[in-house]
């Protein structure tokens, strides 16, 4: 079967530090002002390539909330977690934002463009399409 990567683009990403997976970029980036299991986390807009478990409620510094484990497509590494349900009505903004820990991702400079295009043709059984500008569909065979 063939397993869908998505890429939002961005000059500064953010990707799984145990797999390098791209999750998100800076510009979906909501607040640096939050707490994770491991220290700092951000409140991201969008997060792609990950997968999410089942809702389950916790008390959280800011209230009740339902939440969901976010967890990384390709490696399974648990990243974060998504606000599905906020009780309070000033934390409704979570709602359906993920937050990712800042230990358990990288932030760096993303790759040129030429450079994937290139990869692409030299590597055309493994990578099967790459759709530019805006949103990139990897399309990797298993």
């Amino acid at each position: 079967g063939r397993i869908f990567y998505e890429h939002l683009g961005g000059r500064r990403v953010f990707s799984c530090e145990t797999c390098e997976m791209y999750l998100s970029n800076r510009h979906e980036v909501l607040s640096t002002n939050f707490r994770g299991a491991t220290g700092r986390a951000y409140l991201f807009r969008r997060v792609v390539n990950i997968r999410e478990s089942d809702v389950e409620s916790r008390e959280m510094m800011t209230g009740r909330h339902l939440v969901r484990d976010v967890f990384c497509k390709r490696c399974n590494t648990k990243l974060g977690w998504m606000y599905e349900f906020a009780v309070e009505p000033d934390q409704k903004y979570k709602e359906g934002r993920v937050i990712l820990e800042r230990r358990l991702v990288r932030e760096s400079e993303e790759f040129d463009d030429s450079l994937a295009e290139r990869y692409d043709t030299e590597t055309s059984s493994e990578v099967s399409s790459i759709t530019r500008p805006l949103r990139t569909v990897l399309q990797l065979t298993l």
